[in-house]
């Protein structure tokens, strides 16, 4: 397993942009896919977005032309590039990987909350 650590939260306005960072203390090559979750107060956690190792990436239709999920191996980092925010995003976000033995391994969350 791995131990991840998000950051790049914060207040964001309605319209405005966030990147999120999840870094990755460990081998990141042992990692087979990292996806991003988000948790509303009140609400289920729901999935946002994946990244495959071969870079092939999927988004939740709610996301969907907003967001932009990458990785960037030589920093062991992963990125949640988020666009065009609406107050419906604000959520705790964590980043979550699974590695080639199905093995998961999640951040602590990392909050964004978009509000005028």
């Amino acid at each position: 397993q791995v131990q991840l650590v998000e950051s790049g939260g914060g207040l964001v306005q309605p319209g405005g942009s966030l990147r999120l960072s999840c870094v990755v203390f460990g081998n990141i090559f042992s990692i087979n896919s990292i996806r991003w979750y988000r948790q509303a107060p009140g609400k289920q956690r729901e999935w946002v977005a994946t990244i495959t190792g071969g870079g092939v990436s999927d988004y939740a239709d709610s996301v969907k032309g907003r967001f932009t999920i990458s990785r960037d191996n030589a920093k062991n980092t992963i990125y949640l590039q988020m666009n065009s925010l609406k107050p419906e995003d604000t959520a705790v976000y964590y980043c979550k990987t699974t590695g080639w033995g199905g093995d998961d391994s999640w951040g602590q969350g990392t909050q964004v909350t978009v509000s005028s």
